[in-house]
């Protein structure tokens, strides 16, 4: 909600809806004067003027609204792990789901790691990548808590049908300490190939960390990538190692809550060029 009246672009915000007559986000809509429901997917299904439908339910929930979704034609951006649609990640591959009806934005650790991956497999092969996401333990609510296996395995699979491994692992970790952290993640990558031009791999990575600043601007290289010989299942191979961070914009989450705040500029971010597209702007967007 926040994301979306803060910039605006070619969406209006319809409305904001919800199933808890009492809770926080309705009675906050309500006071910004935005059209609110308690009656959740329903409201939505019976206004003909929605075009595009923010999904941030549950994995269950979402497998049932995607179908109404769809029968009622709306685009549905999927904020669960449900992926009943292609995963999608802005600076990597939304240009080839722009005629889709729902897309799923896989995970907050898939969001921030994914491009990174990515921008190694732009200039070589990569055999095996692994992430490592740590969040605050005050920043994973009820659905995170509830989808941890889902988060997982949707992230692995992430990190290979986008970011091109071959093989991907992904693992999470709940910090608990106090006060919270900010969101961090490390990122390992194994080339498939022995010889590569580093620069190159630095460069991409770089270019691709200020993609995603554009709109997620706490996202950050701690350092530059490190090239550490090491022995791996596959030998005695070179490890990349990337350390990353994600600061939230503090709109109404507060700022280590990064791992929600990527979560909701992406989908702000999917939201604005389908918006673009059904209006018939043209746009540069990543393939």
């Amino acid at each position: 909600m926040y994301k979306l009246l803060r910039n605006p672009g070619h969406m209006e915000l319809a409305m904001f809806a919800g199933i808890d007559p009492q809770s926080e986000g309705l009675a906050r809509a309500k006071r910004l004067g935005i059209p609110t429901s308690y009656e959740g997917i329903t409201a939505i299904l019976d206004n003909p003027d929605i075009r595009i439908v923010f999904d941030a339910t549950s994995a269950k929930a979402h497998v049932r609204h995607a179908k109404m979704l769809r029968e009622a034609g709306k685009i549905a951006i999927d904020l669960t792990p449900a992926a009943r649609g292609p995963y999608v990640v802005p600076p990597v591959n939304l240009g080839a789901h722009l005629d889709k009806d729902n897309v799923n934005l896989i995970t907050c650790g898939g969001q921030a790691t994914i491009p990174l991956v990515y921008a190694v497999r732009r200039v070589v092969p990569v055999q095996y990548a692994e992430i490592v996401s740590t969040v605050a333990s005050r920043s994973a609510g009820p659905g995170t808590r509830q989808n941890i296996d889902e988060f997982t395995f949707t992230t692995a699979h992430g990190l290979e049908a986008i970011g091109g491994a071959e093989r991907g692992k992904a693992i999470i970790i709940l910090n608990p300490a106090e006060p919270p952290i900010i969101m961090r993640n490390t990122v390992y990558v194994i080339p498939a190939i022995e010889e590569y031009d580093e620069a190159a791999i630095v460069a991409s990575v770089d270019q691709m960390v200020a993609e995603v600043q554009q709109y997620v601007p706490g996202y950050r290289l701690k350092d530059a990538p490190v090239f550490d010989r090491r022995r791996t299942p596959w030998g005695e191979r070179t490890v990349m190692a990337m350390l990353l961070e994600v600061e939230g914009a503090g709109d109404f989450l507060p700022p280590y809550a990064g791992n929600l705040d990527i979560m909701t500029a992406a989908a702000w971010r999917v939201g604005e060029l389908f918006a673009q597209h059904l209006l018939g702007i043209r746009q540069e967007v990543a393939a």
